[in-house]
């Protein structure tokens, strides 16, 4: 196999991914296998300054909180505020507490001082502000929207009042009981003030959308692009805690789908800004059905990676991550009749490879590789190498 793939074998970097590619994608997504190494992300680090030196490349999106990810992309604007600010209140996930992600932020701020806004570098979360253990309240959106709104139109032409809404969404901790991701009675999303409030959210989005042409005059595109996401992430969350209140057996199939529903509206809002490199599992960004066993049993839905594939087309790039050992989470070395031992024997630590071409070269083999349960590493499936536009390989992923 190794003498078949020769010739695609490259050494990691911008060149090499952009060489697989018919040309430069608005989205080029970059999967990992697991989360939380700062190797695999100051490799991702790499990669996103080439991108943006070689390839013109302005955003970098990531697998984090949509609404946190406004604090982080205002420090590397504008300096506003501290990188420890940044890192503490701009991330979900915890991913703020990664050496790789605080540098990732360092280098941004440092790249844009000086810089006009035109060749500054922008950050942006895509996930929707939600938790394996639930979801936030949709008070801060919903909140933000209505304070644009109210700043730029006329007040008779609001759905309601601020006092109406705040009324109607309560106390915050309705919307994040911990237990209402397991037991649906536990949930708020399906009481008559949510109702009320999704339809409130729906008619303030279509205010917005039809005083387009007077807000981005009155207020400048990038504050309406925030209000977008605003609305976005307001029908989102209420719409996701509508199915945190369902009790069919397909509950947790709607809410992973509901999830990457939020994400590839918020990746197509960041393609229609210019070219971005996106970061995330590999199971968010393919362009398959995405899978998982959960607590209800096995669930799959359409990735975020498939929706958005759907829409853009070639204008969509996605290269998946794989790797031979990460011994911390109890991945030892591949058995070599898995597609991740087949690389793990060439001698490069760490290179780039045409996804097809491999996928030719193994001969439609289903090789397989056992997962780490729940989060943990996902290995390569090689039924879905061919529906790849690339692979990167990481031989050996150290502890942190």
């Amino acid at each position: 196999m190794a003498t078949d793939i020769k010739d695609a074998v490259r050494t990691v970097d911008a060149a090499a991914v952009m060489g697989l590619l018919p040309g430069r994608p608005r989205l080029l997504a970059l999967g990992e296998p697991t989360h939380g190494e700062d190797a695999l992300l100051g490799l991702r680090n790499e990669l996103f300054r080439q991108f943006v030196e070689q390839e013109g490349y302005r955003t970098i999106a990531i697998e984090s909180d949509c609404m946190r990810g406004l604090v982080v992309d205002e420090y590397v604007t504008s300096g506003a505020g501290t990188l420890d600010e940044a890192m503490e209140r701009g991330f979900s996930h915890a991913w703020g507490s990664l050496a790789a992600n605080r540098e990732l932020v360092r280098w941004m701020r440092a790249h844009n001082e000086g810089r006009p806004g035109s060749e500054q570098v922008r950050f942006a979360g895509f996930d929707g502000p939600l938790e394996i253990s639930g979801a936030a309240s949709p008070r801060q959106a919903l909140t933000a929207l209505h304070g644009y709104l109210s700043a730029g139109v006329d007040a008779g032409l609001l759905p309601c009042t601020a006092a109406t809404l705040d009324r109607l969404l309560g106390a915050d901790d309705r919307w994040t009981e911990p237990a209402a991701m397991t037991d649906p009675t536990r949930s708020v999303g399906r009481s008559a003030e949510a109702g009320r409030l999704r339809l409130l959210a729906d008619d303030l989005v279509a205010l917005l959308d039809a005083q387009t042409p007077h807000l981005i005059a009155a207020t400048g595109r990038d504050d309406w692009d925030r209000a977008r996401l605003y609305g976005r992430t307001a029908t989102g969350l209420l719409r996701y805690h509508y199915g945190m209140a369902d009790t069919s057996p397909a509950r947790m199939t709607r809410l992973c789908a509901l999830r990457d529903v939020m994400m590839a509206h918020n990746l197509l809002a960041v393609a229609a800004r210019g070219p971005a490199l996106v970061h995330a599992h590999n199971s968010h960004l393919q362009r398959e059905k995405s899978s998982m066993r959960m607590w209800q049993g096995p669930v799959e839905w359409w990735s975020a990676g498939a929706l958005v594939s759907a829409r853009l087309g070639a204008e969509y790039a996605f290269v998946a991550t794989a790797l031979g050992t990460i011994r911390h989470q109890g991945v030892e070395t591949p058995a070599p009749d898995t597609v991740e031992g087949h690389l793990y024997a060439l001698p490069e630590g760490r290179c780039v490879i045409d996804a097809p071409r491999l996928a030719v070269a193994l001969g439609g083999t289903r090789l397989a590789r056992r997962a780490s349960p729940w989060f943990g590493y996902a290995p390569l499936d090689p039924a879905r190498l061919e529906n790849s536009d690339g692979l990167v390989f990481v031989k050996d992923v150290p502890r942190s």
